[in-house]
């Protein structure tokens, strides 16, 4: 079998699928690589570029930009305007790209993200939908200490402005959607004996406003005394709100600080889920 796989290698050049799974640094085709770093270059412009921008953007000079130019708008990855000259991205490409999208499941691309979050802070992390009910918790990774926070999955986050993760889905939900439920939350909890479970309009709203300006939110010893919480949204290639990352733990485990290590990493797990989802070009747009 082996001596069969070496002549399989042989004729092929070395390029066979077994040699490839072999090699630690799988081969490919070079001049690939250069030209889709035009085809790069046109989604973060996110519009159409004479082709001197155009090359000037990918690092080649134009005339080695142009035959690449050429063959993709054979393909349809590309097309060129008549009238202006200019390059943008063509129908094929749009093809890929809403095919792409068809086939991508929010919490599927994040799960192995929190996987590799809970590892590096050693914090619990969640990911939570908008459910029936609310901010439901749909998959908790646990880490490698004992944190005593009764949540599972199924576990429904209300009332929203009393955890991290219901103050994200509050601040980046439609208004329609989440108005009725903080106007019912609020006639409940306005004269609540416990400070910390008191609502007030002036203080959801200022919440909400950190919560938008801040792109995360942040819980501090509330509701569970001695527990903190930091929550990031995610991103659809729409610019509507996906999911939830949740990252929570002991206080002396989870730094509270807004340009903290805990922060910048959950901010950074869900920027990359909501690249996966498609809102790489709306980031550089908007």
């Amino acid at each position: 079998m082996e001596v069969e796989r070496k002549a399989e290698d042989r004729e092929n050049g070395g390029d066979s699928p077994s040699a490839e799974r072999r090699s630690d640094d799988r081969r490919g085709i070079q001049s690939i690589e250069v030209g889709g770093t035009l085809l790069q270059a046109l989604v973060r412009a996110g519009g159409p570029m004479m082709l001197k921008d155009l090359a000037r953007e990918a690092g080649m000079p134009p005339a080695k930009a142009h035959p690449y130019l050429v063959s993709f708008g054979k393909l349809g990855l590309v097309d060129q305007d008549p009238l202006t000259g200019r390059y943008g991205l063509g129908p094929f490409a749009l093809h890929m790209g809403l095919t792409a999208l068809h086939e991508l499941d929010p919490i599927k691309a994040a799960t192995p993200e929190i996987a590799h979050l809970a590892d590096e802070l050693d914090l619990n992390i969640a990911i939570a939908v908008w459910g029936n009910h609310g901010p439901t918790m749909v998959r908790i990774e646990e880490c490698s200490k004992q944190i005593h926070v009764n949540l599972r999955p199924g576990t429904v986050m209300t009332p929203l402005l009393l955890s991290a993760t219901g103050r994200v889905f509050a601040a980046f939900m439609p208004d329609r959607v989440t108005r009725p439920i903080l106007d019912e939350e609020l006639a409940r909890y306005a004269t609540n004996p416990q400070p910390a479970l008191r609502l007030s309009r002036r203080h959801v709203d200022e919440v909400l406003a950190e919560v938008r300006q801040h792109g995360l939110s942040r819980v501090v010893g509330t509701p569970i005394p001695g527990i903190n919480a930091f929550s990031a949204p995610v991103f659809d290639s729409t610019g509507a709100l996906a999911l939830a990352i949740t990252a929570m733990g002991p206080a002396n485990a989870c730094d509270p600080d807004w340009d903290g290590p805990t922060a910048r990493k959950v901010s950074a797990c869900a920027e990359r889920v909501s690249e996966r989802l498609g809102r790489y070009r709306a980031q550089r747009l908007g």
